[in-house]
């Protein structure tokens, strides 16, 4: 698998390696330039002298403007190396300030041990003029410095080739990290694949920090480094633990993780643990107080564990490269890039720091080069490799997130926000259920894209090639078994041609026979799928920090994205690509301009008030003083240094924090001495949401510096003369819109500065193809790079009838007009449900109200507010005009729950009576009315105790929001005995306003569509979407009905189970292979029932849509088409479709949970999951909490249930332990697995959890959980998973049995014991045959960056 770095090295097209994403030669070398030819056998092209890439003058040099610091260039080499995964690119300034650049392959055993090495070996040969044998150390007396980025990191933990490492963590959470945030990665993998951890054993510690709270046999209070007090309730029993650290040893494992609660305040725990582990002999042992001192364990914990796991990875290389030098680099300054995009010392290099080595040093190349010469206009870094693509945004800073996961770990730590989709020149095609697909797949770098000559798949580099944008001639021989054979456009072109008979078979016999396509059409489609792809990640990354994508400059960088960037500008607005003449090298590049950074952080707890601004300037003071120490002691004197200091704000009472820099907003008479940030937070804070919360106080979680040793180094460029016009090396075809056009080809290294190229044409160079597209102009910059001035694409037509490119290209379209909705609704609300746990969903309709694309796909969402918006236009229907705004949640009118109030606003368009579509957006409220706090009570048994009701209301009408009359709305529960009105009414306003603004930009978004593509064919393709997810759910119907005929069972399958009162779900399926429908029959399901498990028709509409995606195993559209092929059956007055005034909020949370299972067992494709969501709240007058608890998973056919995890219908993150104990008068004494609660089979269920409150004050317990008295079905001779139980356990220590639902008053001292069920095993568990094998996993490129965490954020709520 490629990792990000080796794609800086090259493009996607083949290259010397056979992986995508490498350099590219031309035949003949071109006067003796270009890399070495390194064949992957080993074998090596002829040529004595090993000269630099082309087009790199000698007269270019890399200038030293500190000689103190980096030491002079006269005489003394400096290194800057970039060790990608597949290549290692080095940028050497020589003696004279010229530079040399050398591409090789960072493995190649048979001819040297380490690259990184040779690479100097081979400049230093080279510059000297004399052989420098391998076997024999290098003298470092001509080495100034040696700066690299290194992806040994990442590959490591992609691989999980890291140290064996054990896991110390205070008693009671052994399983913490796995459980982790208790929520899957997938939604609708029913296998819920999960990492492995990085740890392989682990202690449990005797001891035990809380918070201070003065109460009865309360311990003496000491203070931690946050300000706050602390009590230790248990020291650290170092006795106990001294004979089980020695049985670690004893088997081997010599890295340890210390992670203990509370830490990031209280480290001497952790440093006690740690002073007995290096007496012991342990080699390596991360504290998490130090590899990350932030509140929250479980992201604290897998920092600590990554640097535990990756830290020795590295000193071993690290020691491995320094034994290839004389001295072993001791009078040599070596760097090592850093993810945060700063260089530190090699000694200091960690870990839990180095995972985006590689990448950070492109952002830090494109910062250093385009920013500047573009005269300072915000860029998108655009690194398009092999399987897949990184962008990143710079607008005068980097921009870094604190706390992002890479490859299934989650690190606190600085690091650039690079986001990775998947996407690149290996990622593989396919045509499915009538949509081009393009990844997340990869072809690898073996066998490779099909024009390698070895059996591999069709790729986007083989539709390039078809398309000819990439020319054969221009690459050597070195493809095919025996590695001497040409690139093959054949194979290309056959392999693609199986996907078009594919394609032309779906248009001529599909349900919209169209004409058939051309292999280029086809081929064109599928690179028009694969930019929309790329652009969708660069539009969420602008705008959810509220900027235009179309005022940003595309920087293109690591070769393959210049065949992509000129349509990837024009879709997103730009008008300008830069691609700087090192394009294919600019990580390595990165890596000479970069500056040596130091960082010292530490956790606070203080408000941000004048009270505390002494003690915040003392604190920044205090590590201003540690890092410029720091970097003294590297040699810089103290004028090359600078400082920034930042604090980590938050308005109380949300976890929404921003690391505020001063930088822009110098001290004033009322804030600290070293800035003012409460001005840079509030401006921040608006131009990010939309608005401030003027009165609520801010409190200050971090204090950090950022302490800066200017390296000096800039790149001098000396232009080369024009020589006349630019000479035309040859002439080729390719295809673009409209068919193939005559497009000139010229070489790079013969350009000068302002040489002006028409499109369309090629560029090429040794390491990457720029296709310059019809309609753009390309031309060369005093500077020496590419820039390209994007023109308007000649108008293409597009009809209303069916084609298979525009379908997937609107599938894209339709789903980012949701995404921005979303972006919008979350910027703009106030309360923490949907600004934080982002608990809410947006959505497009068709004219009749079925759904086309909503986003994000929260499972209880799924197809419920296509219900509330057909009811609107059946219920209002002629009486809607332009400027109304309607607002329902009532759960005959498609609402799943009262909190969930849904926002709906028809779209007119001129000249049309009736809105031609519609958008709406649902949000969870905290708190509408009701008899409780947060309208969720566990003994409700009528609708009107939930909470404030709206069936069809006019939240503005003629474009004015009717303020009053929703307040009065909003009070109205007060009126009803024993019930209250909302008890938050500015946050359910201001929530409500931003779900309008969100509607608005939904309805400018369709409005740019249709002036674009025109009505007729936007609607057109509203219902040629909604077919396709049909089509997918046909397919599936009729695969699984032609399965069991093939078996000789019969198409009917039925499953029944039970809620916990004996009310029963019946469910019948019956399958009509030839139509590839169903109808679902859930006659015979119990009655209405008198409490609030009821579930509005639309939750059971919901959990269907839910089950049939799972079925169909794939991304497809999540719309109305779903269920075109089925004919649902509910019997009216059912718990399923209740009568207007049931109380319903547990059949959202909980029968839902049923519904699925029983679709499920029906269709016999997995045994039970635990079944419940473990609703648990805690209230009194002065606080209210609320968490849903993990259980077991079901095991299936080929995998065993997954632990401590939610499924189905839920997918709720859990509050961290950390947090939990320092908002709430609780202590969580247990959280861990409950093993042996999952049920036996062939595979076996997961298991559930055991999480013990131990609490502090007087409260009000309340639980409404279900498989209490059902257990959770095992499946084809599996046995069940074990019920759940609820126990109370008091301070005197009576045990009590909760039961299922009740609400209890708790005291101080007295303890709740959630056991939360486990899943069902599949299979008999007495059966002999061994298990199978697993299956190999499609090689796919992890996502990463605050996009896919958003994402990953809005799909567990």
């Amino acid at each position: 698998m490629e990792t990000p770095a080796a794609r800086g090295s090259g493009p996607p097209e083949p290259d010397a390696t056979g992986e995508p994403g490498g350099p590219r030669f031309r035949a003949g070398g071109g006067r003796g330039q270009g890399p070495e030819r390194v064949r992957p056998n080993g074998r090596r092209a002829t040529g004595a002298d090993r000269p630099v890439l082309p087009g790199l003058p000698a007269e270019e040099s890399l200038l030293d403007s500190s000689p103190t610091t980096m030491g002079s260039p006269e005489g003394r080499f400096h290194f800057a190396i970039d060790r990608g995964g597949t290549f290692t690119d080095v940028f050497a300034q020589c003696p004279g300030g010229h530079v040399r650049v050398l591409k090789l392959l960072s493995e190649d055993p048979a001819n040297y041990v380490d690259a990184p090495t040779e690479g100097i070996r081979r400049i230093l040969e080279q510059e000297g003029g004399m052989l420098l044998p391998r076997d024999r150390p290098l003298d470092t007396s001509r080495i100034a410095s040696i700066r690299m980025g290194t992806t040994v990191a990442t590959n490591a933990l992609l691989e999980r080739r890291g140290e064996r490492v054990a896991l110390l963590v205070t008693r009671g959470f052994r399983d913490l990290l796995h459980v982790g945030t208790q929520a899957r990665e997938d939604l609708f993998d029913l296998a819920v694949p999960m990492p492995e951890m990085l740890y392989e054993e682990v202690l449990e510690v005797d001891e035990r920090v809380v918070l201070y709270r003065e109460e009865p046999g309360a311990g003496v209070p000491v203070k931690g480094r946050t300000g706050d007090l602390l009590e230790v309730q248990q020291p650290v029993d170092l006795g106990g633990l001294r004979g089980k650290l020695e049985g670690l040893l004893s088997r081997g494992i010599r890295s340890l993780a210390v992670v203990l609660m509370h830490s990031y305040t209280w480290a001497q725990h952790e440093q006690q643990v740690g002073a007995l582990a290096r007496e012991l002999g342990f080699t390596h042992v991360s504290l998490s107080s130090e590899a990350m001192p932030m509140v929250r364990i479980v992201p604290r914990g897998h920092t600590a564990c990554a640097d535990a796991y990756l830290t020795p990875t590295i000193q071993r290389y690290v020691q491995g490269f320094r034994r290839g030098f004389q001295g072993q680099l001791k009078d040599v300054q070596v760097l090592f890039m850093r993810s945060d995009g700063g260089l530190a010392p090699m000694d200091s290099f960690s870990g839990s720091r180095a995972v985006l080595s590689g990448p950070a040093g492109g952002v830090v190349g494109y910062s250093a080069t385009t920013y500047r010469v573009e005269g300072g206009h915000p860029v998108i870094g655009f690194d398009m490799g092999g399987t897949s693509t990184d962008v990143s945004r710079y607008a005068g800073e980097f921009e870094h997130v604190f706390e992002a996961s890479t490859a299934g770990v989650t690190l606190q730590a600085p690091q650039l926000d690079i986001n990775t989709v998947a996407a690149g020149g290996g990622s593989r095609l396919f045509f499915r259920s009538g949509l081009f697909v393009v990844g997340p797949e990869s072809a690898g770098a073996h066998p490779g894209p099909a024009c390698y000559r070895k059996g591999g798949p069709v790729t986007v580099t083989d539709a390039n090639l078809v398309l000819g944008r990439l020319l054969p001639a221009s690459f050597p021989r070195i493809f095919g078994p025996g590695e001497d054979q040409p690139l093959s456009p054949e194979a290309s072109r056959k392999a693609l041609e199986a996907v078009a008979t594919e394609v032309n078979s779906f248009l001529t016999n599909g349900p919209c026979p169209a004409s058939p396509l051309s292999l280029e059409e086809v081929a064109m489609g599928f690179v028009r799928v694969a930019n929309e792809a790329m652009c969708r990640p660069i539009r969420a990354l602008t705008q959810a920090r509220g900027h235009d994508p179309s005022a940003h400059v595309l920087a293109c960088f690591g070769g393959a994205g210049g065949q992509h960037a000129c349509a990837i500008a024009r879709a997103l607005g730009m008008d300008t690509v830069h691609i700087h003449r090192h394009s294919g090298l600019l990580s390595a590049l990165g890596l000479a301009l970069a500056d040596v950074v130091h960082e010292a952080q530490e956790p606070c707890s203080l408000p941000y008030a004048p009270e505390t601004f002494v003690q915040l300037d003392q604190r920044l003071s205090r590590l201003e003083e540690q890092c410029v120490d720091a970097l003294r002691a590297q040699g810089f004197p103290r004028a090359q240094i600078s400082t920034e200091s930042f604090l980590h704000l938050r308005y109380q009472g949300t976890d929404c924090a921003l690391m505020v820099s001063a930088r822009q907003h110098p001290a004033t008479a009322h804030s600290p001495r070293a800035g003012d940030f409460g001005a840079g937070f509030v401006g921040r804070y608006m131009r990010e949401f939309g608005f401030i919360i003027p009165e609520r106080p801010v409190v200050v979680d971090d204090v950090r510096v950022r302490g800066t040793g200017r390296s000096g180094l800039r790149l001098e460029y000396v232009p080369k003369a024009q020589s006349g016009p630019p000479r035309v090396d040859k002439t080729t075809r390719c295809y673009f819109e409209g068919g193939y056009q005559e497009t000139p080809v010229y070489l790079l290294g013969e350009l000068g500065a302002g040489h002006k190229l028409q499109g369309p044409c090629l560029l090429i160079d040794s390491n990457s193809t720029i296709l310059v597209e019809p309609a753009c102009q390309a031309e060369v910059t005093e500077t020496g790079d590419i820039r390209i001035s994007v023109g308007a694409e000649a108008p293409g037509t597009v009809g209303a009838q069916l084609d298979p490119i525009h379908l997937s290209i609107f599938s894209h379209r339709f789903m980012s007009i949701a995404e921005q909705m979303g972006r919008i609704l979350q910027r703009t609300a106030i309360s923490t449900n949907i600004k934080e746990r982002l608990d809410f969903s947006c959505a497009l309709f068709g004219p009749d109200g079925g759904l086309v694309s909503n986003a994000p796909h929260i499972p209880v969402h799924l197809g419920a507010m296509q219900e509330t918006v057909q009811f609107q236009i059946q219920h209002v229907g002629a009486d809607l005009h332009p400027g109304d705004v309607l607002l329902s949640n009532h759960p005959c009118a498609g609402g799943s729950h009262l909190p969930d109030l849904t926002v709906i606003t028809p779209v007119f368009w001129p000249g049309q009576t009736r809105p031609v579509f519609y958008v709406a957006s649902r949000g969870h409220h905290a708190d509408i009315g009701g008899i409780t706090p947060g309208s969720m009570p566990p003994h409700s048994t009528t609708l009107q105790q939930e909470g404030a009701i709206f069936l069809s209301f006019r939240l503005v009408q003629a474009g004015v929001f009717q303020e009053e009359a929703v307040t009065e709305a909003l009070r109205a529960p007060g009126n009803i005995p024993g019930c209250s009105g909302t008890r938050n009414l500015h946050d359910n306003l201001s929530d409500l306003r931003a779900q309008v603004a969100a509607n608005q930009k939904g309805i400018q978004l369709v409005g740019e569509l249709i002036g674009q593509y025109g009505l007729d064919v936007v609607q057109a393709y509203m219902g040629h979407i909604q077919a396709n997810a049909e089509l997918a759910v046909r397919d599936m119907l009729r695969a699984f009905g032609t399965s069991r005929q093939a078996q000789g069972l019969p198409l009917e399958v039925s499953a029944e189970d039970h809620m916990d009162d004996g009310s029963p779900i019946r469910l019948r399926v019956q399958i009509d292979v030839s139509e590839g429908s169903a109808v679902f029959d859930f006659s015979g399901t119990g009655p209405e029932v008198f409490g609030n498990l009821n579930a509005p028709r639309a939750i059971t509409l919901s959990a269907l849509i839910y089950c049939l995606r799972c079925l169909v195993g794939r991304d497809i559209p999540l719309n109305q088409g779903c269920l075109a092929p089925v004919h649902v059956v509910i019997p009216k007055g059912s718990i399923l479709d209740p009568s207007p005034e049931a109380a319903v909020v547990g059949g959202n949370v909980l029968t839902s949970q049923r519904v699925v299972d029983v679709i499920l067992g029906a269709f016999g494709a997995c045994a039970a999951s635990q079944g419940c969501m473990n609703n648990v709240t805690l209230g009194n007058a002065h606080l209210g909490y609320y968490e849903t608890v993990a259980g077991g998973a079901g095991a299936g056919p080929g995998w065993h249930g997954r632990s401590g995890v939610h499924s189905h219908m839920t997918n709720t993150r859990i509050t961290d332990p950390e947090i939990l104990e320092s908002r709430y008068p609780v202590i969580l004494r247990r959280f861990e697995l409950r093993l042996g609660s999952g049920g036996r089979g062939r595979f076996r269920g997961g298991d559930g959890v055991i999480r013990e409150l131990l609490f502090r004050e007087e409260a009000l317990l309340s639980v409404l959980t279900e498989r209490r008295a059902f257990q959770p079905y095992g499946l084809m001779g599996g046995e069940p998973g074990t019920r759940g139980l609820n126990l109370l356990i008091r301070k005197g220590g009576r045990t009590v049995n909760l039961g299922g639902k009740t609400s209890v008053l708790v005291s101080p001292g007295d303890v709740f014991c959630l056991h939360t069920p486990g899943g069902g095993g599949y299979g008999d568990p007495e059966d002999p045959a061994p298990l199978p094998a697993s299956l190999p996993q499609p090689l796919a490129f992890p996502e990463r960056g605050s996009v896919y965490e958003y994402r990953r954020a809005q799909e567990t709520v």
